[in-house]
């Protein structure tokens, strides 16, 4: 038999509807996981099971009277810590923050909260939210529910582990280089980046967005139908779309599909990863689709300009805290930062050109081909206590050479499981569209999820024996 806490949100819904099962059981089914695998995972912040039962006590009132609050009324929902919900602190993932309850609420949290979910904890993430990992100074190491040796990915590290572990089928996260797609990737679930400003999000920044990560194509569309909502903090947001969320059917023929198998540098792609690419490729042929192979677009002068970039972003901040509160922040982070000392303005303007120079290769692709499909992350996995795959601060970047070109270029990308490595870790893959074509890299990964049929059985996942 399904644990609730395994079904989808769609599924709930209409379980709801029916009086099959009601929030407040479902609310136990997700507080009794989350006490079994919590002290593994370590995915959670400021947990209040307290206010879930109250919450999914209300809505369970609301649904037997047939008058449900929104679209998502009952349904468990976790936000990633770096966006604001009200009453609650902002750590930024670091020891070096100081405490202060959020005035209100983010417009991603505002829109599901209004929706009628039911938010009951924040997911954790590196300082900063800087890492591809679940380390972090303020938090506890955060671990892969697949192997709880792995790391999860990050910087939404929380998020991934709680989505594999089944802590509520929807989990809010935030990408600016990869952060939600890397850990959808490495824990087998979906992760989407919006088109830049689909999803309004404040404070904002470049590249930066929130999303969806769920299990299921059908939940991230699910969410973005509240997420996609305007709010006016947000200046870079888009207009109100007429993308019809609920719709994810699509005819693959004729579709002109390039697929990068490398790309252009960065860290090589591991065989299996290569195999799960290979048949994700053969399964979208063999549908219709037009599939060529595709050269990768990025270059070392770019990767290593948005490592300069970053770094003196970071280095700013770094140098504004008091050096006891600079002591604080993890190690990794802090040589990181401190590597840009020493440039000098005209080189953090050559390196700003070189993310100029990505946003221009991100959008070439497209006069040609209608999406890309590559590798979601160079390895299938890495330790847990590690900050990044080479775990080197003077080598950050080297395995977000997938991900980065697309925060940069503005495309919504998304992360689904392509496969599983020989020993049965998930694979993921990367659907890349144009610009504000959300609707379609939905649909087009939806697609490719029932072609190749690698949706993780969930059920087989089990928290390590006490």
């Amino acid at each position: 038999m399904t644990d609730l806490s395994d079904l989808a949100a769609s599924d709930l819904l209409a379980m709801f509807r029916t009086r099959e099962t009601s929030p407040t059981e479902v609310w136990a089914d997700v507080e009794r996981r989350i006490a079994a695998w919590e002290p593994s995972i370590a995915a959670l912040w400021a947990y209040d099971p307290e206010s879930a039962r109250a919450d999914a006590g209300t809505a369970t009132q609301r649904w037997a009277k047939g008058a449900p609050k929104g679209p998502l009324d009952g349904v468990p929902v976790t936000i990633k810590e770096l966006i604001a919900t009200k009453g609650t602190p902002i750590p930024n993932g670091t020891a070096a923050t100081t405490l202060v309850p959020a005035p209100e609420d983010a417009p991603p949290a505002a829109r599901l909260r209004e929706d009628g979910a039911i938010i009951f904890a924040k997911t954790t993430c590196p300082d900063y939210g800087m890492l591809s990992s679940g380390l972090s100074s303020f938090h506890k190491l955060s671990r892969n529910p697949w192997d709880v040796r792995l790391n999860p990915g990050g910087s939404s590290a929380g998020a991934g582990a709680a989505a594999a572990a089944g802590f509520g089928p929807l989990h809010l996260g935030t990408d600016i280089g990869g952060s939600i797609r890397i850990p959808a990737g490495l824990t087998g679930t979906v992760g989407l980046k919006p088109s830049y400003g689909r999803v309004p999000i404040d404070p904002t920044y470049i590249g930066r967005v929130a999303g969806p990560m769920t299990r299921t194509v059908a939940d991230t569309a699910l969410m973005m139908a509240t997420l996609s909502r305007p709010d006016v903090r947000d200046p870079t947001g888009l207009p109100p779309s007429a993308i019809d969320w609920s719709d994810l059917t699509l005819d693959p023929k004729g579709l002109r599909i390039g697929v990068m198998e490398a790309a252009g540098c960065g860290l090589p792609v591991d065989p299996d990863v290569s195999a799960t690419l290979a048949g994700c490729a053969r399964a979208l042929e063999e549908a219709g689709a037009v599939v060529e192979p595709v050269p990768g677009l990025l270059t070392r002068a770019m990767l290593d300009g948005f490592d300069r970039f970053f770094r003196a972003r970071f280095w700013a901040t770094m140098s504004a805290l008091p050096d006891e509160k600079r002591a604080l922040v993890l190690p990794y982070i802090r040589e990181w930062a401190t590597g840009a000392a020493t440039l000098t303005a005209t080189d953090v303007v050559e390196a700003f050109d070189q993310i100029q120079a990505i946003k221009a290769a991100a959008a070439a692709p497209f006069a040609r081909f209608d999406a890309i499909l590559s590798p979601m992350n160079p390895q299938a996995s890495w330790p847990a206590e590690w900050a990044s795959p080479l775990d080197d601060p003077a080598r950050p970047f080297e395995h977000i050479a997938f991900t980065l070109p697309w925060n940069v270029g503005e495309q919504p990308a998304i992360s689904v499981n392509g496969g599983f490595t020989e020993t049965g870790l998930p694979v993921g893959v990367q659907i890349v569209g144009p610009r504000y074509a959300d609707g379609f890299v939905l649909k087009l990964a939806a697609l490719l999820t029932h072609a190749v049929d690698a949706e993780p059985r969930w059920a087989s996942l089990h928290p390590p024996a006490a």
